[in-house]
């Protein structure tokens, strides 16, 4: 008994030391310290030239689909395209923006870089032009594998939102 308070007294002493001594500041909020790491060239993605399939233009290629010529009158027809804008709004919107990229390409200057047949075959059969029109793989690829939705819309309709895109 007599060496078990020696004993005892030595541990207590030693616990303290261990776990006395350091004054750890608190500090408000969160942080984080990273450190830059270089990486080989060999892992790094190649740099390419290679203009994306969403500023592409491709006018000569007319797709794949059941519109192989379209000839567009030099004046537009406000009432379809109205009609078509009213059909992009309700069928359309969810992905695209006219103006800027969304889930899906926008289509401000599409006719400035796909050909009026092109625009229709992809509206018409998207399935079909992502599986056989490389501009179309092209495309999916460079939004995220978001492939754009049939919306079974007729010739007509899709007529009408091409001459609403001539308005934009």
């Amino acid at each position: 008994m007599k060496s078990c308070i020696p004993i005892c007294a030595c541990l207590f002493s030693l616990l303290l030391i261990a776990c006395g001594g350091k004054e750890e500041k608190k500090e408000d909020g969160f942080s984080v310290t990273r450190t830059k790491t270089e990486q080989k060239s060999e892992s790094t993605a190649p740099v390419t030239d290679e203009v994306p399939a969403s500023k592409r233009v491709i006018l000569d290629e007319k797709g794949v689909g059941q519109i192989k010529s379209l000839t567009l009158d030099p004046t537009i027809d406000t009432a379809m395209a109205e009609a078509g804008a009213a059909i992009f709004k309700t069928n359309c919107t969810a992905c695209h923006k006219p103006y800027k990229r969304f889930i899906g390409p926008s289509f401000d200057g599409i006719l400035e870089r796909r050909s009026p047949e092109w625009i229709m075959n992809m509206i018409l059969d998207p399935q079909l032009m992502v599986e056989q029109d490389r501009c179309a793989k092209d495309l999916l690829v460079e939004f995220n594998g978001a492939a754009m939705a049939n919306q079974n819309l007729t010739v007509e309709q899709s007529r009408s939102i091409l001459e609403y895109f001539r308005t934009l």
